[in-house]
Parts: structure tokens; C-alpha cells; sequence
């Protein structure tokens, strides 16, 4: 007899594109496509582009498969009401996803938003295997992150805690497009680090080939290359960007305790340039009970469709709670 392995149905929904992929509970992605998110249309729209797309997919693995639940990630999700509300990327309107796939498929789904996602997934399958406490910081375009206590993710109590992101760090400083001044993030991330050279190439006299490329053809992979080849500028972008980010951890572990720091994203790519100056400026900043006490390490998820596993760790947690609840024993 032909038994059906169990998979789940992870599914990341970016701005711009959205990954979806079936896996297995080791992690093993089966299946994985993805389509264009089409930022300007209707949820209802993306949804009737998507269903049949992951009905395909699924009709193609010959039945061998028994699908029992479905994670997604996705921007300003809330974990409590199963919605998406008012994503500033996306032309939609608070959309209850969690219902609109569960009518669909007809098993357990669970949604969040993609940092949260890429921190279960880094526990389940990644850099925090066996850790119960720790903080995961995404460095990409903007910068998320996802804090993990006792081996569970915080939320707060509506479902948006966590925002590192968007604590203050410079009163007064840039724009945010969250509305507010000085957030980490206008200072951290890869946007934030384009920011960085500008304003160093309008203060300094420093001879750099970055002065040749406009602001919107530089992308933080030049500013890596460049560093990498010892440009002065390049390499004092990433030596502030690292000292922001460390000062930031050094307050945000004073709440957690946790264990370790995992950057995850494209920024994180860039290695010791990061890494350094945020260990020497967490190290300097951290109060002294917590002075080398939370390691930062680097994703271990960075060369697989890490989106799509965070997905379906989030619905592979999720379904382990439930039937602990019901067995406990």
C-alpha cells in the first residue's frame, strides 16, 4: 500500500513577487514556483491568480502527497485575526487570508508577517535549532525582525509586536515610511545603507568610485563590491551601519535575554563587513550582565528559498502546538 508523506503549503507574499513551495517536516522543499505579486491589484484578484497556480503545482505531484496545513507570510499580517491589514505595499484592503485559504483547501492555515515567518523557520530548520530565546533582525530593503521567548514568538497583545525595526535610534533623523523620523531601519538596511554613502560622499572628500553611480543605480551589492576592494567610503557606510545595529540589539537584549542574534536577508550577505562592527558596538554598548552573553550568527537558511520554509515551519509549529493540546501526553 502507498502511504502519502504529510507536507505542508508554505506561501511568502512580497511586494513585489510571491514564493510558494510544498515541504516536508525536515524541511525538504518538494515543490516551488512563484508569480508576480502585482502590487497594484485587488486581493481578490491576487487570490484568483494564485489558488490555481498552487492547484496546479499540487495536481502535478501525483496524489503522492497528503497536504495537511498551510503557513504564509506576508507584510502587516496579524497572527490573531488571520488578516492582512492595510499593507503599505500592497493595493489591499484589510483582507481576512487565513479564512479565504482554509475555505479553499480545506486544512489548518496560519499567517504572519515575513520576519516572524523567517524566525521559525531559522528554530525549526536553520541557525536556532534548540534555541528557545532569541532575535531574528532581516536586513533587507527595510529592516524586520521576529523575537522569540521560551520557544515561542511574540506578538503582543494585537499581533504587531516586534517592530525593532521601528524603534527610534536618532530623534529627528530620516524620513520612515512609516511616518515617523530617525527609525533603525532608515539607517539599517540596505536602503538605509545607500542613504549612509550619499551623506558621507556630500561630507567627505574622500576619492571613491561611488561618486560616479546616481542614487538609483546603486544597490548595496556595488557598495559591497566596492568595500571589498577597500574603497574608504564603501567601507565607512558598513563600519556605521554595523555601530547602529549593535547599539540597537545592546537595548533591545536588555528585554529578552536572548541567546543569540541571527541576521538574515541580503544585507547580511555582506559577512564580517556587518557582523564586525556590529559585535564590537554591541559589545561596548550591552549593559554588563549581558556583555557576551547573545552571540550574532548568520542564517543558515541563506541559500535555500528561505521564505517559503519560514512559511511552512510557521504551519509546522503550529500544527506540533495543536496536537500537544490535544495529546499531551
Amino acid at each position: 500500500m502507498n502511504i502519502r508523506k504529510d507536507i505542508v503549503l508554505g506561501i511568502d507574499i512580497g511586494g513585489t513577487n510571491t514564493a510558494f513551495g510544498f515541504v516536508d517536516e525536515e524541511g525538504n522543499c518538494i515543490r516551488e514556483s512563484a508569480l508576480p505579486t502585482n502590487a497594484s491589484e485587488s486581493a481578490d484578484l491576487f487570490f484568483k491568480r494564485l489558488f490555481p497556480a498552487i492547484e496546479k503545482m499540487q495536481t502535478e505531484m501525483n496524489g503522492d502527497y497528503n497536504l495537511v496545513g498551510i503557513g504564509i507570510g506576508a507584510p502587516n499580517a496579524n497572527y490573531y485575526h488571520g488578516t492582512v491589514e492595510l499593507p503599505p505595499n500592497l493595493n489591499w484592503d484589510t483582507t481576512n487570508v487565513v479564512e479565504l485559504v482554509e475555505k479553499r483547501f480545506n486544512v489548518p492555515a496560519v499567517i504572519t508577517n515575513d520576519a516572524n515567518a523567517a524566525a521559525i523557520g531559522e528554530m525549526k530548520f536553520g541557525a536556532a535549532k534548540g534555541m528557545k530565546d532569541f532575535i531574528l533582525i532581516t536586513l533587507g530593503t527595510g529592516l524586520g525582525s521576529g523575537i522569540v521567548v521560551g520557544g515561542n514568538l511574540v506578538y503582543g497583545h494585537d499581533g504587531f509586536a516586534g517592530e525593532v525595526g521601528h524603534a527610534i535610534v536618532k530623534p529627528g533623523g530620516r524620513d520612515c515610511g512609516c511616518g515617523r523620523k530617525g527609525c533603525l531601519e532608515t539607517y539599517v538596511s540596505a536602503t538605509g545603507l545607500k542613504r549612509t554613502v550619499y551623506k558621507l560622499l556630500a561630507n567627505r572628500i574622500t576619492t571613491s568610485k561611488l561618486q560616479d553611480i546616481s542614487y538609483n543605480q546603486l544597490t548595496a551589492k556595488t557598495i559591497y563590491n566596492l568595500a571589498m576592494e577597500g574603497d574608504k567610503i564603501a567601507l565607512e557606510a558598513f563600519a556605521q551601519t554595523g555601530e547602529l545595529l549593535g547599539k540597537a540589539l545592546a537595548n533591545a537584549i536588555v528585554y529578552t535575554s536572548p541567546e543569540a542574534i541571527i541576521l538574515f536577508g541580503g544585507l547580511a550577505l555582506a559577512g564580517d563587513l556587518i557582523v564586525k562592527p556590529t559585535e564590537e558596538s554591541l559589545t561596548k554598548n550591552a549593559l554588563n550582565i549581558f556583555k557576551g552573553k547573545a552571540k550574532i550568527l548568520l542564517s543558515q537558511l541563506s541559500d535555500k528559498n528561505a521564505a517559503v520554509l519560514g512559511s511552512a515551519a510557521l504551519i509546522w509549529s503550529e500544527l506540533e502546538k495543536n496536537s500537544k493540546a490535544v495529546h499531551p501526553c
